[in-house]
């Protein structure tokens, strides 16, 4: 006999299904789209969760907070801030193309536009980012590994807006941007932001993002 699901696997399952339907239908996705990759019938996920758009923005915010708390879970076992702020870089920016991770970011931030809680998402992990890498350098400037040319909160913003653009282009299929030309590019300007070398000894993580496992920038 099958064993029955607790209601939290259900919900997770559910949860993990909408991700998925999201990253092959983007925010158009529609009820029979999540039934579909739930294996189950519209009635069925109905019952377990009766508001379908509850559902897709339940599934946006679990993947905003395991993108986040991924890249804080990085930075456990590190005490220099000048590998932190590399480890950081190099986990903000998706492995390749199939980054489920950062796939599902930008399809969300195609429709933050038109949808002001999609909006709200993305802003607060906009913020929430901003304010990491506050923290690291912040304390690169007290223990005199970092003499920044500019406001903290600056040098900052454009690390995580550097994170965007070249995401995106990764996920895009750029034919010259892969993620270690885009480490290299943010790293490029985070040494001119910090006034360190900032030298990359080999790969800069060892735990590769998740790819297609349903979905979590």
């Amino acid at each position: 006999m099958a064993r029955t699901r607790s209601p939290r696997a259900r919900h997770e399952a559910l949860v993990g299904a909408a991700q998925r339907a999201m990253l092959e239908h983007g925010t158009a996705a529609k009820l029979i789209h999540v039934a579909e990759a739930a294996g189950l019938t519209s009635g069925a996920v109905l019952y377990h969760f009766p508001d379908i758009q509850a559902l897709l923005l339940e599934a946006n915010r679990a993947g905003t907070e395991r993108f986040l708390d991924q890249r804080l879970a990085a930075l456990d076992d590190l005490d220099s801030p000048v590998q932190k702020l590399i480890v950081t870089i190099d986990n903000g920016l998706p492995v390749n193309a199939e980054d489920a991770s950062v796939r599902l970011l930008c399809e969300l931030g195609g429709a933050a536009g038109r949808e002001p809680t999609y909006a709200e998402l993305l802003t607060s992990l906009y913020d929430r980012q901003v304010a990491m890498y506050k923290v690291i350098l912040e304390t690169g400037v007290e223990t005199g590994d970092f003499e920044l040319t500019q406001e903290t909160e600056t040098v900052a913003r454009n690390l995580v807006a550097l994170e965007d653009a070249y995401g995106y282009r990764i996920i895009a299929r750029h034919p010259s941007i892969d993620h270690d030309s885009a480490v290299a590019l943010i790293l490029d300007y985070a040494r001119i932001a910090t006034g360190h070398p900032l030298t990359l000894h080999g790969p800069a993580s060892t735990d590769p993002a998740p790819t297609d496992e349903g979905c979590d920038r």
